[in-house]
């Protein structure tokens, strides 16, 4: 996330509750940055990539950064949020209406086509709308005016017909939010790729599977990965799955009726939908909002599965374990005192963004309760919210792909930590065989009794096992010793993991494939958005 900042009042998200901290923060000399806003240097490239501070970029969440970021890609996902690119949106959606309603006749086809050609920030003067948003406190009619008044008198007077303000914000953020969720979907498409490697590479190699962070039965590493892969795959789904109810067009005026735009009320709104590439709402409310509540609560589940992850890495790290390590490039310091330290950085980065973007779920549900048609606190609260929390998680993306990619793993210390149980973890398999000569239940207390006896530390688990009458008229020691085999009580996992790594491959295609953005038909493409 860049950390050059504007001078404004920037909402922070902390804990529970969303908490409007007044941040002021230096806005560079030079607002026109608008043509820089979408460069970035190679998406999926984590190896080269310094992040460079952003002029006129304005920090959501974090503000006063992270110091991982050098060792991470840059999602790009904060450069959406800039004060320059969320009002060349607003100028967008203000293009589309115009000439919306010139198709409809309901303003002049020439003052729609000026208007629309005029629709570029850097034709506008920032600076003045800047000074007069501070002295009209209104976060839409300053921008209007200037706009207007860069269209030119003859045609400026069809700036902004018929619409009320949260027509145009609501939708040119919907505008950003659909890059932002572009942006994440291309992620997990690359975290699902360096997954499903991992996966295959991993497919066979055993480990302690642990519940209740006690030894269980063996798995494999591929397995785990698997687990994780079929939770990221399924937030994708569910995230492709909001495109109808979440990338809508609101444009029903002051209270949804569309009474200021007469008779052709849905044609424009048809027509802005379609010039946009949104879908047009059935109740054009401005108190119907789950489409955006809903995409916070479906990344704040992303947040879940990724915290969960990063809980396992920082666990697999742990000198008890050393089973599994993020990589550490070489010169990164764990300890100011202590220069042993490989600190588990990214993990805990991680956890921390996980419990932050799912904080967000409460926030995002509360800005439901608009009373009656609107209510002002609720729009501001769901704005923030949303852009917190599509910050967060192309955060916490960038991470994970970094963590996926490099993973290094420890197959010597899997093995021993397997040993740790003295062949205990092969209960269950020695059990159901024993079961089937004498019984489950009975067979159970046996080997209950015996792993409770070597627990104690009175003697190993397999030299009780010979000891013990019932198993040593059941099974001679090759037997015992196939059926307390980790590698041979692995069940489906290799199978699992390799479907799995299949079928994260199979996202990963159609995920990367997606273009970066979709593009506005309205003769002027925001900055950086591809023509075609």
């Amino acid at each position: 996330m860049s950390k050059t900042t504007e001078s404004s009042v920037v909402p922070v998200v902390v804990g529970v509750v969303c908490s409007l901290m007044p941040l002021t923060l230096p806005r560079p000399a030079d607002t026109r940055t608008v043509p820089g806003l979408y460069t970035r240097s190679g998406p999926g490239d984590h190896r080269a990539h310094r992040r460079r501070p952003h002029p006129g970029s304005r920090m959501i969440v974090a503000p006063f950064g992270r110091f991982t970021e050098g060792r991470v890609p840059d999602p790009g996902i904060a450069r959406l949020f800039t004060r320059e690119n969320r009002w060349q949106a607003r100028l967008d959606v203000e293009a589309a209406l115009a000439l919306a309603e010139a198709d409809a006749g309901l303003i002049p086809a020439e003052s729609a086509r000026a208007i629309a050609l005029t629709a570029r920030i850097e034709k506008l003067d920032v600076k003045r709308v800047l000074a007069a948003t501070a002295e009209a406190s209104h976060p839409l009619v300053p921008l209007i005016e200037e706009f207007a008044r860069a269209v030119g008198s003859k045609h400026g007077g069809w700036v902004h017909w018929g619409a009320t303000t949260q027509n145009i914000t609501q939708t040119a953020d919907v505008l950003v939010l659909r890059d932002a969720h572009r942006a994440i979907l291309r992620q997990l498409g690359r975290v699902l790729r360096s997954a499903g490697r991992l996966a295959e590479s991993s497919a066979a190699l055993p480990m302690a599977g642990r519940t209740h962070s006690q030894h269980a039965v063996p798995v494999t590493f591929g397995f785990k990965v698997a687990v994780w892969i079929d939770q990221l795959a399924a937030h994708a789904d569910r995230l492709e799955r909001l495109d109808e109810r979440l990338f809508c067009v609101l444009m029903g005026g002051a209270a949804g009726t569309f009474a200021s735009f007469g008779g052709s009320g849905r044609a424009i709104e048809a027509g802005v939908a379609r010039r946009l590439g949104l879908h047009p709402m059935r109740v054009p409310s401005r108190s119907v909002n789950d489409g955006i509540v809903e995409l916070v609560l479906v990344l704040a589940q992303l947040a879940g599965t990724i915290g969960k992850i990063g809980k396992d890495v920082y666990t697999l790290m742990q000198p008890e374990f050393a089973e599994a390590f993020e990589p550490v490039p070489e010169g990164t310091v764990g300890s100011s005192t202590m220069p042993h330290k490989r600190n588990p950085q990214l993990a805990l980065d991680m956890q921390t963004m996980s419990a932050e973007l799912r904080a967000l779920a409460g926030p995002a549900l509360e800005s439901m309760l608009h009373d009656q048609e609107a209510n002002g606190a609720m729009t501001a609260l769901l704005e923030d919210v949303s852009a917190s929390a599509a910050v967060l998680a192309g955060d916490m993306l960038a991470r994970l792909e970094v963590v996926m990619d490099g993973l290094e793993l420890d197959p010597g210390r899997m093995r021993a930590n397997i040993r740790l149980s003295e062949g205990m973890i092969g209960s269950e398999s020695l059990m159901l065989a024993l079961g089937e000569k004498i019984g489950r239940q009975r067979a159970h207390d046996v080997v209950f009794a015996v792993a409770q006896a070597t627990a104690s530390g009175s003697r190993p688990f397999l030299e009780l096992l010979h000891g013990d009458p019932v198993v040593s008229e059941a099974f001679d020691d090759d037997e015992l010793r196939a059926l307390l085999d980790p590698a041979g009580y692995l069940g489906l996992s290799v199978e699992i993991a390799r479907e799995l790594a299949a079928c994260a491959g199979e996202a990963a295609d159609r995920l990367e494939a997606l273009p970066e953005r979709i593009p506005v038909a309205i003769g002027s493409q925001r900055p950086g958005t591809p023509a075609g």
